[in-house]
């Protein structure tokens, strides 16, 4: 057995180099998030306030960084095992042993051990039980120029192995030798890369490929007229008959494959050209013109056919799935990042009005900190149309209450409420301005657990209404209380692999929370476990801790909440702020650590900061980031976010015409394209062609969830209640 050094605390690769040339940063930088990160940092803290360490990395980077040493652990734990395994069957070289160590990806690594892992009964296996395996080594060798194949075979001719005649046993060396190409690491790569370079993605519909399949076990062709009779149309009609690169196919046409097979609409697989691929493994194996050649030529086919060719579509089916799925998310993740950090309405007074029909209107009346004040049900739709009793009811409501912003969610009966509202509004009260607002998550937010704790008198459908109410007021606070899947600002987001989807949200959650900070007297448990350094049972403490002893008038009373420890609170502090408390500087963002530093510099803030930095030895990052707190403390960097758009042009499918020209506001971005909200039930489709007079490899180059933009009617579909829009003018082609 070869001496294997201990790898426990070392690795085999440079990680840092690794993911400093991965993420386009130094060594250096790479190096010092990795020491903070293993040293427990949280993601937040260090992108905010150890921006002299890591050289200003940024928190989306620091995440990808994060994941990405994770794989590159599990990687190296995986190497010591596998060296081990090897090891351990005494097959372990100096050579292999180096192959290993120096790998940079797992399926390398799997590669390199494939040839010693046991598996299970296969034809090569039982080949070699029924001691076929010298025969294999001398077919192998390609030593013979001459002489019969059947004459070398004939010495392990057996009945006691089961190996009746010549044929017998060349075709059992023949299986030992088709499961050795099959185990050549280099070539399964070189493979693979082909394989990823010509492969086509093909799909028909499940009952086309049914009926070729009954066709061809009949040994008869079918008919493609009758096929094609047979095929329902459905949202897969489009992939039927469908072929596109596994190179070049685009992220959500991997998806939209992946779903219609798991439907059972669609048969999916990967075609390659079996004849190139067995010519190119021939190439490799025969090294020389021998009497075993065309035994050779025929296993190559054998061997890609039946081992290579299914191994290699499972594996790059899955890779494609992963890029996609991973795409997917990254797109989610950002959709839901501008929606949260949305810009919040302030001293906005709300009706907030959850539409329905037969059990009517559900009213929450909100005050300017989400507060409720009151609640009704209206109903201004069918089957009752009291229009009379709900205009009573909201003048009631507007004037006792001074509302000035009434919210109306875009669920079922949006359009018909809304044209009862507006009707009202511009008769009545001109000034009261209403929008609409995105229902998705308020019916998951409204019969939780949380929701029954915050308002236990209150049915769900009020609580509903509450929660459009206060997503206007402050879109962060509220959705942070929906699973951020259920806010509905993705792409098949059911299909994806839920553990890394809700970890990917999780983080652009913490990322928003983190950015804007939250008040620590009244936030709620729900947003505090977004806080770095804070998890859900210390949240809840400090929510008692603050109904117990009051509010915080002091950062370092956290210090007192039971299990939140200096860790915790050096991790927590600078995120939470406190109005009017003891000391001004805890309603900034300015952390503890640096109290000195930025009492030092309040009256110098004209003064050279690279000198007053050196004066004060502290790093010139963070003296910036105290400098511009201390220039607009608490400044809420939602503010820069587009404002919300109030009231409507058009309401329903009805007052569209084909180049009319509207604002709208993007509701959500896919890879092909974004929705945008015009006014009526459905949100319209800018499609990626008709975003830009340019060419853009993804929407997200142009919009963002959360833009207001200004849109053309490309096309109406009323039947399907279905509207096409354009970003670039109708009328001159140009992009606005």
């Amino acid at each position: 057995m070869m001496n294997i050094p201990d790898r426990q605390n070392d690795s085999f690769l440079n990680i840092p180099a690794l993911l400093a040339a991965e993420l386009k940063i130094t060594p250096a930088q790479a190096a010092a998030a990795v020491a903070l990160i293993e040293d427990g940092n949280t993601i937040p803290f260090i992108a905010r306030y150890r921006k002299e360490a890591t050289g200003g990395i940024d928190d989306v980077t620091l995440r990808d960084l994060d994941e990405r040493l994770l794989y590159l652990k599990n990687l190296e734990a995986r190497k010591a095992e596998v060296l081990r395994l090897i090891d351990e069957q005494g097959k372990l070289t100096p050579e292999l042993a180096a192959e290993i160590e120096k790998a940079v990806v797992l399926q390398r690594v799997e590669d390199l051990y494939k040839p010693f892992k046991q598996k299970r009964a296969t034809r090569a296996s039982k080949a070699r039980e029924r001691g076929l395996e010298p025969l294999a080594d001398i077919i192998w060798a390609q030593e013979f120029t001459s002489g019969d194949p059947l004459d070398h075979a004939a010495p392990y001719i057996s009945a006691e192995r089961g190996v009746e005649t010549a044929e017998e046993a060349i075709a059992g060396a023949c299986d030992i030798i088709a499961e050795r190409i099959a185990d050549d690491a280099d070539l399964i790569a070189a493979l693979r890369n082909l394989t990823r370079a010509r492969g086509l993605l093909v799909s028909e519909s499940a009952e086309a490929a049914a009926a070729t399949g009954a066709a061809d076990a009949a040994k008869s062709p079918a008919s493609p007229a009758v096929t094609a009779a047979k095929v329902e149309k459905n949202v897969y009609e489009m992939y039927r008959n469908f072929s596109e690169a596994a190179a070049k196919i685009p992220n959500h046409r991997v998806l939209a494959l992946n779903r219609g097979e798991k439907e059972k609409k669609l048969h999916v697989r990967l075609q390659t050209d079996a004849d190139f691929f067995a010519a190119r493994i021939s190439r490799e194996v025969i090294k020389r013109r021998s009497i075993f050649s065309d035994l050779l030529q025929s296993t190559a086919t054998d061997s890609y056919k039946r081992l290579i060719a299914p191994s290699l579509e499972r594996e790059i089916r899955g890779e494609l799935t992963l890029r996609a799925e991973a795409d997917a998310i990254r797109i989610f993740a950002r959709n839901t990042e501008r929606l949260l950090m949305a810009r919040p309405v302030r001293n906005a007074r709300v009706i907030a009005i959850d539409p329905g029909f037969r059990t009517g209107c559900k009213v929450a009346v909100l005050d300017d900190m989400g507060k409720l004040l009151d609640y009704t049900t209206i109903y201004p739709t069918a089957p009752k149309n009291d229009v009379a009793g709900t205009v009573s009811a909201l003048r009631n409501l507007i004037e006792k209450h001074r509302i000035n912003v009434v919210v109306i969610g875009n669920g079922t009966a949006s359009r018909e409420t809304e044209d009862v509202v507006s009707d009202f509004l511009q008769k009545t009260f001109p000034e009261v301005k209403y929008t609409i607002v995105n229902e998705a998550g308020a019916s998951v937010y409204s019969a939780s657990k949380l929701a029954s704790e915050e308002c236990p008198d209150l049915d769900v459908t009020t609580r509903g209404a509450m929660s459009l109410g206060r997503r206007l007021q402050d879109p962060l606070a509220e959705l942070v209380k929906i699973p951020p899947k259920s806010i509905g600002v993705g792409q098949y987001q059911h299909d994806l692999n839920q553990g890394q989807l809700d970890k990917a949200l999780t983080a652009s959650v913490e990322n928003c929370v983190n950015r804007v900070g939250v008040d620590l007297n009244t936030a709620s448990a729900s947003l505090l476990t977004y806080i770095a350094g804070i998890n859900a049972a210390v949240a809840k403490n400090i929510v008692a801790y603050r109904e117990t002893n009051g509010g915080f008038t002091d950062r370092r009373q956290l210090k007192k909440v039971p299990k939140l420890g200096e860790k915790a609170f050096s991790q927590c502090a600078g995120f939470l702020r406190i109005s009017g408390g003891k000391n001004p500087l805890d309603a900034t963002s300015v952390h503890p650590e640096s109290y000195a530093i930025a009492a030092a510099v309040a009256d110098r803030a004209d003064e050279d900061p690279a000198a007053l930095a050196d004066e004060l030895r502290v790093g010139l990052p963070t003296l910036l980031d105290i400098l511009a707190e201390l220039e607009k403390p608490g400044r809420d960097p939602r503010d820069d976010a587009p404002e919300v758009v109030f009231s409507r042009q058009v309401k329903s499918i009805e007052d569209l015409a084909v180049g009319m020209e509207l604002a709208g506001t993007v509701r959500n971005v896919v890879d092909f394209g974004a929705f945008v909200d015009i006014g009526i039930k459905n949100d319209g489709l800018v499609h990626i062609s008709m975003l830009a007079d340019r060419y853009i490899k993804h929407p997200g180059e142009v919009v963002a969830v959360g833009d207001t933009v200004k849109v053309w009617v490309a096309k109406i579909d009323r039947e399907r209640e279905k509207v096409s829009l354009s970003m670039v003018s109708m009328n001159n082609n140009s992009k606005l």
